[in-house]
């Protein structure tokens, strides 16, 4: 099946897109959270996700922070031919942990993590007339296990337009390893 990159694209960016009152991890530590994740699961209502889910691989997202605190993301995704790397700055919030992107009207929170396995972040984007919703199942590590998996899964009914059929377990993939760096 060939995929555009437009198509892609645009999955990609309503994957990014970002909660209204959401919890945030407790004491959320920057200098922790930042490095090489990879997703590993991904769950959203955007509805070029739902179309493109299916054909998805894992991609790697590097996180770093300015000195004003800013979250700085590098994402690499693979495709069919070639690696697309997208770059996006999130201004830092209150209370530590949550980000937005105002000029896209994204909003991004870090919901759950232990820093050196995973993560759990949550993002929603205000446009039109509805605003899409998205998990983010983040790894240090390519492979997730069941019980991570389990315990993201059932989080999904916890976000308003979340539904577990909207879920996507991303197959691991080397192909963007080296576009990283």
């Amino acid at each position: 099946m060939e995929v555009t990159v437009p198509s892609l694209a645009l999955a990609l960016l309503c994957l990014l897109r970002a909660g209204a009152e959401v919890p945030v991890q407790p004491g959320f530590d920057a200098e922790k959270f930042a490095g090489t994740w990879h997703v590993a699961a991904a769950v959203s209502n955007c509805s070029v996700f739902l179309k493109m889910k299916d054909a998805m691989k894992s991609s790697i997202i590097t996180i770093s922070f300015t000195p004003e605190g800013d979250l700085a993301m590098k994402v690499v995704w693979p495709m069919l031919d070639k690696c697309q790397t997208f770059e996006q700055l999130f201004q830092r919030s209150e209370p530590a942990g949550h980000y937005t992107a105002a000029q896209d009207k994204r909003d991004l929170r870090v919901r759950e993590t232990d820093y050196g396995h995973y993560a759990i972040v949550h993002e929603l984007h205000q446009s039109g007339r509805e605003p899409s919703a998205a998990l983010q199942l983040l790894t240090r590590e390519q492979d997730a296990s069941p019980q991570l998996l389990q315990k993201f899964k059932e989080l999904i009914p916890t976000v308003r337009g979340l539904t577990e059929d909207m879920l996507a377990v991303l197959p691991k993939s080397d192909q963007c390893t080296k576009a990283i760096s």
